[in-house]
């Protein structure tokens, strides 16, 4: 289950520089960017598949999503922080807490 977890956090990670990485290099042509962005792409779907191979042994594919979806939404909030130097408003953690609460209707066993 933990590598399932570290698998998709690692995914999220080269996945979120593939798709905002270059916003950093406007003055690169876009063909470059899209070829380097299309490389960073294979490397996470070398963790995403094998991620949701072990975790849907413990993860129906529901949860398998859910979850994921909260790690991309940490990393790239650590990313748009970090990276791109941009803030976080009040309105996107009320948005991230409506995610988490998705995770727990998710999760809880009814």
């Amino acid at each position: 289950m933990l590598r399932t977890i570290v698998l998709l956090l690692l995914s999220n990670i080269f996945m979120t520089f593939a798709w905002y990485g270059h916003l950093k290099f406007k003055e690169t042509a876009l063909w470059k960017v899209i070829l380097a962005s299309w490389g960073i792409a294979f490397l996470e779907y070398c963790l995403q598949v094998p991620a949701n191979r072990y975790g849907h042994q413990y993860f129906s594919a529901a949860q398998l999503k859910i979850l994921q979806e909260v790690i991309t939404l940490v990393v790239f909030a650590g990313f748009s922080i970090f990276y791109l130097k941009e803030g976080i408003r009040w309105n996107y953690l009320v948005a991230f807490g409506l995610i988490v609460l998705a995770v727990f209707f998710m999760f809880k066993k009814w």
